[in-house]
């Protein structure tokens, strides 16, 4: 008698509801995990949050969800990834994963060294400078232009129309005219921007070729099944990750029939939270649990 594998339970971090498309990613990525997410919606939004405060916030959500059984959690918000991972990082009870540097990997993987990458992000992370600052360590060249308009338009559920579509053709006109050179590359580096992929690429094709967009969630989901391999589809099952970090699970694969087990914390508004989860997990969510964050 063959005794299943133990699922992994994989911690996933936001600031609010924006993370929740890079779940969608996990779950496609990684169906033999049960994951638990956390909405720190009480603080949102974090960009314009100080940087000692985002990291506060972040050190108590990881307590919470690793305190709840998380064997490795996903920093699935771009402010947080850039402001508090890194100094977070060291010292954490169980392995980080977060979305910039999987979102540069993925950008280097597809054009050649030296190229330039048109970053889309928010006015947080692009003062971060996070993605230029991890685009230069894989010898490319970042153009990062901030797009206020899009989280909003997201959340009201605008993500086709007329004024969408006048914003993006805006916002993509700028980013263009500052680039020195033509960029090979577009990096969603906001996990609301996914949802705005199809009118995005609509749009890039009648100003450019159609340059190829990389999702920062889609990247982080791939990385994230490197590490836990056993709970990964089969053709994540082995790899290697590129940044030579340990895999977690490297007993036998833990897939079944099974759905997986999610479990949703918030700290604010939890109607709110699944009003809105369908919107970016492409599924509906029966319960939100609320919950205090203690520094």
């Amino acid at each position: 008698m063959t005794t299943q594998a133990k699922r992994p339970l994989i911690g996933v971090f936001d600031s609010g509801f924006g993370g929740l498309t890079v779940l969608r990613e996990l779950l496609h990525h990684l169906p033999g995990a049960d994951f638990l997410y956390l909405g720190d919606t009480a603080h949102l939004p974090y960009g314009s949050k100080s940087q000692a405060a985002i990291t506060r916030y972040t050190r108590a959500a990881i307590r919470e969800l690793v305190s709840r059984g998380a064997e490795l959690v996903v920093i699935a918000c771009n402010t947080a990834s850039a402001l508090a991972l890194p100094s977070l990082q060291d010292n954490a009870p169980v392995p980080l994963v977060g979305v910039v540097g999987p979102g540069a990997d993925a950008a280097a993987a597809i054009v050649p060294p030296g190229s330039t990458v048109l970053v889309l992000a928010t006015e947080g992370t692009c003062n971060s400078h996070a993605y230029a600052e991890a685009c230069a360590a894989r010898g490319l060249q970042a153009v990062e232009k901030p797009c206020p308009l899009f989280v909003p338009l997201v959340e009201e559920g605008w993500t086709d129309g007329p004024i969408t579509e006048q914003i993006a053709d805006v916002y993509l006109k700028e980013a263009l005219a500052a680039a020195l050179h033509p960029p090979l590359a577009i990096v969603l580096g906001c996990t609301h921007y996914p949802l705005l992929r199809p009118l995005l690429q609509r749009e890039i094709a009648k100003l450019d070729d159609n340059i190829p967009i990389v999702d920062s969630a889609e990247a982080t989901a791939r990385h994230t099944a490197t590490l836990l391999p056993s709970a990964a589809v089969p053709e994540s099952s082995g790899a290697t990750p590129a940044t030579g970090e340990p895999t977690l699970v490297p007993t036998a694969a833990v897939h079944s029939d099974a759905e997986p087990h999610l479990h949703f914390l918030a700290t604010d508004a939890a109607a709110k939270f699944q009003r809105f989860a369908p919107r970016f997990l492409g599924r509906e969510i029966p319960t939100v649990e609320l919950i205090t964050l203690e520094d």
